[in-house]
């Protein structure tokens, strides 16, 4: 496929930078105590990601190969001239390219990421997924790394595995459930059950926001039509949507509502075009059960009592209780949670007992949100 996993094609510079060499380059070594082969080696490799922004993938090659002749353990440099080969469909150049980086830094998530990418190209599925592992375990919370790992299993008829590592992706980062609906990876995994009801979502919220006729949620959502009528179908029997009629003179059209008890929850958008809507926040009441969830988790969390903390956890982030409101009202703070569950399912008790200052300051944090609203005064 053309597209990129966790990279836009049009930005070609590939993984982003570490701290250590993240300057211009342009500094004087008097001013930040540099050496000259130092700041040699950052100009040749800012100059390679520019030569990479701008598509000119053999200059920038040049220009990272002599930044490693100034310095042979130059990671950045070693993944970013792997990348490059890659946009030249070099892969096995590009591999040996990241296991140097490697050699260097093996806990480096962004070169066994890379190295994954360019298995996946020469179709060699396996090797892919132990990339992909390799990054995980480096960081669990790694949202592309599970994604890139789910394509890779259901093109290897691993169907299960995949869509169980999808869903691990769509838990730390939302969006990839739109991007999952319209990936031709997951042709294999279509007709299974898991990946069906990753389409309502995607469906039920794009109703949610305005889009309610199929042709608009075809238009947002880049799905197939009759993707989107099958979910449409399915949500309006599960009494999750109700179809309604607009006549003109001419003509009928179905669109398509939240049931009111759903959209009572969650809040909707009504739309007047594709581009402008007027939002409808959660009720009051809403906002009440969630402040009151925070305070059982505050408790909770100085108790360390790691079980009720999960359960608290669970009814402000699960789009079946409070989720759908607090990604509305409180996106950043609603992410932050999810990615501390993850790590308190992952690590358990150490974890919470490590990490309370923290889990009580995002808590406290989201409680003062709650309280200062216009809709709760």
């Amino acid at each position: 496929m053309g597209r990129l996993f966790g990279r836009s094609d049009s930005n070609k510079s590939g993984p982003p930078e570490s701290a250590g060499y993240s300057g211009s380059g342009s500094s004087s070594s008097s001013s930040s105590g540099f050496s000259d082969s130092e700041f040699q080696k950052r100009d040749l490799y800012n100059k390679g990601v520019a030569h990479m922004s701008n598509d000119k993938m053999h200059d920038a090659v040049r220009s990272f190969e002599l930044a490693i002749r100034i310095d042979p353990n130059y990671v950045d440099a070693w993944i970013k001239k792997g990348y490059a080969h890659f946009h030249l469909g070099e892969y096995t150049v590009a591999i040996s390219c990241y296991d140097r980086a490697l050699e260097i830094d093996v806990n480096n998530a962004d070169a066994w990421n890379l190295k994954g990418l360019a298995y996946y190209k020469m179709k060699n599925y396996p090797k892919a997924i132990e990339c992909c592992e390799k990054a995980i375990d480096i960081d669990p919370n790694d949202h592309m790394a599970w994604y890139n790992r789910a394509c890779y299993l259901t093109l290897s008829n691993r169907v299960d595995e995949g869509l169980d590592a999808l869903k691990r992706s769509i838990e730390i980062e939302i969006s990839n459930a739109r991007k999952a609906v319209r990936d031709r990876d997951f042709e294999n995994a279509r007709a299974e059950e898991g990946y069906r009801r990753i389409i309502e979502v995607v469906v039920l919220e794009s109703i949610r926001q305005g889009y309610d006729y199929v042709g608009k949620i075809v238009w947002v959502t880049g799905m197939d039509k009759a993707d989107v009528e099958d979910a449409v179908m399915r949500l309006k029997m599960k009494g999750l949507i109700i179809g309604r009629e607009r006549r003109s003179l001419t003509s009928k059209e179905e669109y398509y509502e939240l049931a009111k008890e759903i959209a009572d929850k969650v809040g909707s958008t009504k739309r007047t075009g594709l581009f402008k809507s007027k939002e409808v926040s959660a009720p009051v009441q809403e906002l009440k059960d969630i402040s009151e969830i925070l305070g059982w988790a505050k408790d909770s969390i100085e108790k360390g009592d790691l079980s009720a903390t999960l359960e608290n956890f669970d009814q402000l982030i699960n789009p079946s209780k409070h989720g759908n409101a607090m990604i509305e009202q409180f996106f950043d703070e609603h992410r932050d949670l999810r990615l501390f569950q993850i790590r308190l399912k992952d690590k358990g008790q150490e974890y919470l007992n490590s990490h309370k200052s923290e889990l009580l300051e995002l808590i406290s944090s989201i409680d003062a949100k709650v309280r200062s609203s216009p809709a709760t005064r």
